[in-house]
């Protein structure tokens, strides 16, 4: 089997005005995403997807990668990979055992390389007859499932919690900043609100998107220890891996973060620093299901657990279900609470989501099928994602 095209297409969702989040990242207007695919010879096609802007990535999807993988083997899925992340340096980066990256080897270039990494291992399940999960080694057959949510404001906190353990799950996830800012007071009294809501026996989890310096994440660290935090998510900028490490230091509220780290190579500094309890690759972002696994390894070797960022398309929720189920290691899985289209109306099938708990469908590769419409419905919109 050979290779014969890879193509790229952006996708928008708007969000209606009135369901509509704000946290510190802004006002949420709407979700950008975009689907990749892989073409063969013998008729089997691939299904990826990226985070990133849009146009950008179908750009480097189209004229930077594309090329490198026409002809190849699509079960090479090691040496798809490396022929991306070293570009023309890919033989002797095998040859030598050594890694020789790509200059442009961040950002846009690797989100771009994870979709199209997704993109072959939904090929490759498919040209087997398994579903991804069943490929990847299988380790378990179903995930706990965690509501990530918490937007609310003020007292309002306990309700929208509450409702999700409603809903089933036994685990929830707030955010730092709410509708009406931040301040370490006001979001201590939003957390008492919350675990008043939820009870003492579901996990509660906070993210305050690398929004607080080190020292305001340590005070706010210090006040939220009284309500039985299971992790504090990107308390400082993940650009301040030093600065993570202090916090992590400071309290006894386990520390999640990675969803902005690209590669193994960045995780390792996360690692060899200490400044990480909770590993939180996103499949869309580390460099798609192969760099994913081996990011699982090294922090199984350190004896941490893997809770994969799970945002944006429904590929990429598909993609980090089948990666949660096969990492040993992974113990929970995000399930978005925002008003999402094209996370859970994107394919004919939905997602199965019961009392808490994901199960995976039994058909091969990701195991879903696209809506005829979905191009139209989620035609792509230029402008930003958020406003402030």
């Amino acid at each position: 089997m050979q290779i014969t095209d890879v193509s790229a297409v952006p996708l928008s969702d708007p969000v209606p005005e009135e369901k509509r989040h704000r946290t510190d990242l802004g006002t949420k207007v709407k979700s950008d995403a975009v689907l990749v695919f892989v073409d063969t010879d013998e008729g089997v096609r691939g299904l990826g997807a990226s985070l990133g802007t849009p146009p950008v990535v179908e750009a480097v999807v189209e004229h930077e990668l594309a090329p490198l993988l026409a002809g190849e083997d699509p079960m090479d899925t090691e040496r798809c990979w490396e022929k991306l992340y070293a570009g023309s340096r890919w033989k002797p980066s095998l040859d030598s055992g050594y890694s020789q990256p790509r200059e442009d080897r961040r950002g846009v270039t690797l989100e771009a390389i994870a979709g199209v990494d997704i993109a072959l291992w939904d090929l490759k399940a498919k040209a087997l007859g398994l579903p991804l999960y069943k490929l990847l080694g299988g380790a378990r057959d179903s995930i706990r499932a965690y509501a990530s949510g918490g937007w609310a404001p003020g007292e309002a906190a306990a309700d929208e919690l509450a409702g999700y353990v409603e809903q089933g799950f036994d685990a929830v996830k707030m955010r730092v900043v709410g509708e009406d800012g931040f301040s370490v007071d006001r979001t201590a009294a939003r957390v008492e609100a919350a675990r008043g809501g939820v009870g003492d026996g579901v996990d509660l989890m906070v993210d305050a998107h690398g929004s607080l310096d080190v020292s305001t994440a340590i005070r706010l660290a210090k006040r939220l220890e009284r309500y039985d935090v299971s992790w504090f998510e990107e308390p400082v900028s993940p650009d301040d891996h030093p600065g993570l490490a202090e916090v992590r230091r400071a309290t006894e509220i386990p520390i999640a973060t990675g969803e902005r780290e690209f590669t193994r190579f960045d995780f390792r500094s996360l690692l060899d620093r200490g400044a990480v309890d909770v590993v939180q690759p996103d499949v869309a972002r580390a460099g798609g299901i192969t760099e994913s696994r081996r990011i699982a390894a090294m922090a199984s070797a350190r004896g941490l657990r893997v809770a994969p960022h799970a945002w944006g398309s429904g590929v990429l929720f598909a993609a980090s279900m089948h990666l949660a189920l096969a990492t040993p290691n992974c113990h929970i899985l995000e399930v978005s609470r925002a008003h999402m289209p094209m996370l859970f109306d994107l394919f004919e099938e939905e997602f199965d989501v019961r009392d808490g708990v994901v199960r995976p469908p039994d058909r091969p590769g990701l195991g879903f099928t696209l809506r005829d419409d979905y191009a139209e419905r989620f035609k792509y919109v230029e402008g930003p994602e958020y406003v402030f």
